[in-house]
């Protein structure tokens, strides 16, 4: 390796390992900001806490790579650039893609690191991750209780409230505090026949205990008893009973979903966050086959369901001459009143079926589109190194400017659009507006042409926008409009 490619190697790798941990670091501590609270003092041992940043860091890396490489680039050739040593390098006959090269054979190899993450690692920590926090709610069920939805997590019951605050109680019991609650009971298996709302209240949990306690304060219940019921008539003669209340205490049967507490097992694995490429091309063409397979037996159903079977055509030996170009007119009334009253019969069927199956089928598409999606992704965001590094390298060679000021703020600007770009063609994928693969490469088919454009023009030795090619015409306008005017 020649003198020149060791110093150019150097200038770029000490700020990209700093850049990168840098910013590993604090994508780390964003998530830690959001879920250590959850986890932390519910009685789960360090190890585990260790274990579930450990993932973190490693579903982070292939995110906080990219960034690092964007930002370095920037840095290293505005460095260059500011310390005159691109000058240098011109006057000796150097170019700027003789200077950069092997920063691109080192961005390629990174390009490879982070796609070797994206389909090996990035999957293992995905699935360990999820069971891990999956297991960690068993264990401690009112941590998977969010504030300001329904929450399902509770065998027999619907749970919803605005605020809860986490406590240690006494005798390391775990206290989550709630304001304003509504929860229906369905134990009885009959529908919200019991409701209750209060004004706060408090769930009382213990390690190793099958009971979760629940005491609400200031609350009101309402109830329909309709055990014995069997008919409408029935149930509205059935009584009702409601009260208000100071407190009310109740517990709830966890056994069901807590399990036996080990937090270790794997049990979820089917995400397609959790599998390798291999794997997701397996799985895509079975997902395909199901969602073909749902439409075709909805197509059939309704194709049943309109009788369409009994519409055909008349052979032209068998038709009138006098047939009404109006169809109606050509019946008695009775038959006009008895096909109107055919036709708005089968269509109210056939809308209500269409309404009914219109929740699975966009669930099953939008199933299919994740893994789809998912699949491009994979390949097109392993190759965000290489695609940042050429807007990165020209962009700091035009401001030639290094330290963390000026690159530090392009960077993150650049990486944001790089990345929103890319959230929003998956969001459009997955809702089938585009297609996956259009979804899934759309910030490189924006970034690209821009990457290209800067290319050019830190080539040429031009800025980034050649403000005389704007100004200039309009100055030699208005100079024209002058003189003749003195003429």
């Amino acid at each position: 390796m020649k003198i020149l490619d060791r110093y150019i190697l150097k200038t770029f790798l000490v700020p990209f390992i700093a850049t990168f941990l840098i910013v590993l670091f604090v994508l780390v501590m964003q998530v830690l900001w959001q879920t250590f609270e959850n986890i932390a003092g519910k009685g789960i041992s360090l190890p585990f806490i260790l274990k579930f940043l450990y993932y973190s860091t490693l579903i982070i890396t292939p995110q906080a790579l990219p960034i690092g490489v964007l930002l370095s680039s920037i840095m290293a050739l505005g460095t260059l650039g500011e310390n005159y040593e691109f000058a240098a390098a011109k006057s000796a006959g150097i170019s700027l893609q003789r200077l950069v090269r092997p920063l691109v054979y080192l961005t390629l190899i990174l390009s490879g690191i982070n796609f070797l993450f994206l389909n090996n690692i990035y999957p293992y920590a995905v699935l360990k991750q999820k069971n891990l926090y999956l297991n960690i709610k068993k264990k401690q069920p009112a941590l998977a209780l969010v504030a300001g939805s329904f929450n399902s997590d509770l065998p027999g019951f619907q749970i919803k409230f605005d605020e809860k605050f986490d406590e240690e109680g006494k005798n390391g019991k775990e206290v989550s505090l709630l304001k304003k609650v509504l929860i229906y009971d369905l134990t009885a298996g009959k529908g919200n026949q019991k409701v209750i709302t209060a004004e706060r209240g408090k769930i009382i949990s213990e390690e190793g205990s099958r009971y979760m306690t629940f005491i609400l304060y200031d609350g009101y219940y309402y109830q329909e008893h309709v055990k014995t019921a069997k008919t409408n008539l029935q149930r509205k003669k059935m009584a009702a009973s409601n009260a208000t209340f100071k407190e009310y205490e109740f517990n709830i049967d966890m056994s069901s979903v807590t399990g036996d507490g080990d937090l270790s097992k794997t049990d979820h694995t089917k995400n397609f966050m959790m599998l390798s490429l291999n794997q997701l091309g397996d799985t895509i063409p079975d997902l395909k086959a199901s969602y073909d397979e749902a439409l075709l037996l909805k197509s059939k159903n309704l194709y049943a369901t309109v009788v369409a079977k009994d519409l055909y055509k008349y052979p032209d030996s068998l038709k009138s001459e006098n047939i009404d170009i109006d169809v109606l007119e050509n019946f008695d009334l009775k038959s006009k009143i008895n096909i109107l009253n055919s036709a708005t019969t089968k269509t109210e069927r056939t809308l209500s079926s269409i309404k009914n199956n219109q929740t699975s089928i966009k669930y099953k598409r939008k199933n299919l589109n994740f893994f789809d999606t998912e699949y491009y992704n994979r390949i097109s965001f392993s190759l965000s190194c290489l695609i940042l590094f050429f807007i990165g390298a020209p962009l700091g060679s035009i401001i030639r400017k290094g330290g963390f000021g000026l690159p530090m703020i392009l960077a993150i600007a650049i990486y944001v659009t790089y990345f929103f770009s890319n959230t929003f063609g998956k969001n459009l994928a997955e809702e089938s507006t585009i297609t996956s693969f259009l979804g899934s490469w759309v910030s490189a088919f924006i970034m690209v042409p821009i990457g290209i454009i800067l290319t050019r023009r830190a080539t040429k030795d031009k800025g980034i926008f050649n403000m005389d090619a704007i100004t200039q015409p309009i100055i030699n306008f208005f100079q024209k409009i002058f003189s003749k005017k003195e003429a």
